[in-house]
């Protein structure tokens, strides 16, 4: 998913896995896991990294090989990433339980993205993106 760019990311810019550990407020050894995708980077820190990089989320999590948009948002927004949510899912004619079996979570998770309660886990955009070929800056509001 997103391990070979993050890491080609820092390789490219000569920083050291500490030094983007710090910019996370997190530990060396946790950004290290992150970067083999040992364990899940949350979507806060995925923006934190492309804002870094100036990159988009979509190059990141090797959704497409765009570099950057022309507007580029800094900041998620929880109540657009949630209505873009409900847009593409009413589009593609999916009902939220439906969503909920692709991705193997509960209809109130969905719910809850779809209220901007929450914003969408990781692996659960990426299977959005990849299976129906959209944009997760597009999704979470980063770019139009």
């Amino acid at each position: 998913m997103y391990a070979e760019r993050l890491k080609a990311l820092r390789e490219e810019n000569n920083l050291t896995q500490k030094t983007l550990a710090e910019l996370l407020g997190i530990t060396r050894s946790l950004y290290g896991r992150y970067e083999t995708e040992h364990e899940t980077i949350p979507i806060k820190y995925l923006n934190i990294l492309a804002n870094y990089f100036n990159v988009s989320l979509d190059y990141i999590l090797n959704i497409n090989d765009t570099k950057k948009y022309i507007k580029n948002n800094l900041n998620i927004d929880k109540k657009l990433s949630g209505n873009r949510l409900k847009e593409f899912r009413k589009n593609n004619k999916i009902t939220q339980l439906k969503l909920a079996e692709i991705l193997n979570v509960s209809q109130s998770t969905i719910a809850e993205y779809e209220r901007g309660t929450n914003i969408i886990a990781t692996p659960f955009l990426y299977t959005i993106c990849k299976k129906y070929n959209i944009s997760a800056d597009y999704l979470l509001g980063r770019t139009d």
